[in-house]
């Protein structure tokens, strides 16, 4: 159990490193779009790879479609929500400076935090070890975002010590996501784990075709296809010796 905890932490613990470099450092906007298209290519190959092979092979391919398309149906309901508020701009460091939409920054980035520490703690439930492939993934998807997220909170007028507060916030809830991942899924039947997996998998999906892979591309141009085939060759290379 605190094993669970200790790696959901560690994923979580990248949103307030990126939190800090954004405080300390100027970042071009492209290193950041670099981070987030290698991040994409790792999470793509996390959710093919590992998610969906594992919910076939636990289950069927029925059981998998469901929870896949059930996944991506409810992130995309849920982000299409909070984007109306400003959630959209989590992952932006935009020139411009947006009113009103700190919160919803905070829960858009929740809502891709929790899904995946959940999973982080419920893969170590049939496993002796925690799955490499979905922390590094995990993190590096989360660092640009407390980047670029850090920066647009700081243009709309948050302080310093507010953002720091909200980034270690997400961090103990992402601990505790994945503590509570495991702790209410140690005793659920192989079916309900692949229907999990396939449902983050849809969720995870969705969400760096909505968020991710656009933002990049804005921000780097075509290079980002490269740089998340490279993502994706990594979370291969990571499978084969995990």
């Amino acid at each position: 159990m605190l094993q669970a905890a200790f790696w959901g932490g560690i994923a979580g613990s990248a949103v307030l490193l990126g939190c800090f470099a954004a405080l300390a450092f100027h970042i071009p906007k492209k290193w950041t779009a670099w981070v987030m298209a290698f991040g994409t290519g790792i999470l793509i190959g996390a959710v093919s790879f590992e998610l969906l092979i594992e919910a076939v092979e636990q289950s069927n391919l029925m059981v998998t479609a469901i929870g896949f398309i059930l996944g991506s149906t409810i992130f995309t309901v849920i982000n299409s929500i909070l984007a109306k508020k400003g959630g959209h701009e989590r992952k932006k460091s935009g020139d411009k400076k947006i009113k009103g939409v700190g919160i919803a920054i905070f829960f858009g980035t929740l809502l891709d935090a929790i899904p995946e520490s959940v999973l982080i703690g419920a893969s170590l439930i049939d496993h002796s070890k925690v799955s490499w492939l979905l922390v590094v993934a995990i993190f590096l998807s989360n660092f640009p975002e407390g980047l670029s997220s850090s920066i647009g909170l700081l243009k709309e007028g948050f302080s310093k010590r507010k953002i720091i507060g909200m980034w270690i916030s997400v961090f103990f809830i992402s601990s505790l996501a994945a503590f509570l991942g495991f702790v209410f899924l140690e005793q659920a039947s192989v079916a309900s784990l692949s229907l999990i997996g396939a449902f983050a998998g849809g969720a995870i999906m969705a969400m760096v075709s909505s968020t991710m892979l656009p933002e990049a591309h804005e921000d780097a141009g075509v290079a980002v296809g490269f740089i998340t085939s490279l993502g994706l060759l990594s979370s291969l290379v990571l499978t084969h010796f995990s």
